[in-house]
């Protein structure tokens, strides 16, 4: 099964130190939540592949060095117009590979910040995908975040009118808002899972394979305003 767990933000300037800081204390804290989806044996810091946008995929280890000094080259290359990020990859056990891409740091007011965390394993297995969303929500103080899969992105372009191409946000089976759009959760959608210290609630929308209720749960929360985009040119990192 493939699943996605992903972060999104407005402007936020930050330095390549400060960058590295977060993705060291989020790949520090995976191989704990996901130890079939690398290949260091348990306890043991997970070795990534890194992929560029040209030239053949590197090794990266996930120190602050290494994190630092790929981050750096990537805020420097004539590519990047603004920020800086990194796309990785590990693969484990028989049926399990995690993907991360994400950028930060940006000061642009039309390109969103982001984190998105793919987790493909083998069918029936559990992966902790709410405390998957409370690491990204913990780490990057995105403005929102959800859990979502094929199936569920889908059903909302069918059944609800969601369009990705006119940057419209969604929410999948678990979401994370920012204070100012769970204040405008209406009541009766989804249960609270966690309140991430006073900065966001993580909500528990729907059960594994109620798409149905997803659905529902967006239609709502998109009608009470949670889910309205952030203004462009956008002008503040959260709603």
């Amino acid at each position: 099964m493939r699943r996605v767990v992903r972060g999104f933000w407005g402007p936020r300037k930050e330095s390549v130190p400060e960058l590295a800081g977060r993705w060291k204390a989020m790949l520090d804290a995976l191989p704990a939540l996901l130890p079939a989806a690398g290949s260091a044996p348990a306890g043991q810091p997970w070795t990534w592949t890194q992929h560029h946008g040209y030239g053949r995929p590197t090794r990266l280890r996930p120190d602050g060095a290494e994190l630092g000094a790929a981050l750096q080259a990537d805020h420097d290359s004539p590519q990047t117009s603004d920020g800086a990020g990194l796309s990785l990859a590990s693969t484990g056990e028989p049926g399990w590979e995690i993907g991360i891409a994400g950028r930060g740091g940006g000061e642009s007011e039309y390109v969103t910040q982001a984190v998105v965390l793919t987790v493909v394993s083998p069918d029936g297995a559990e992966v902790p995908e709410a405390a998957l969303l409370a690491l990204i929500a913990d780490i990057w103080q995105p403005d929102i975040g959800d859990v979502t899969d094929d199936d569920l992105l889908d059903a909302l372009e069918d059944d609800a009118g969601y369009d990705y191409t006119l940057s419209q946000l969604c929410v999948g089976r678990l979401g994370y808002f920012s204070p100012g759009r769970a204040a405008l959760v209406p009541d009766g959608v989804g249960a609270v899972r966690e309140e991430l210290g006073g900065e966001g609630l993580l909500l528990d929308i729907a059960p594994p394979q109620d798409i149905e209720a997803v659905v529902d749960a967006y239609v709502r929360l998109r009608d009470a305003g949670a889910l309205e985009p952030l203004p462009r040119p956008m002008n503040r990192t959260t709603l």
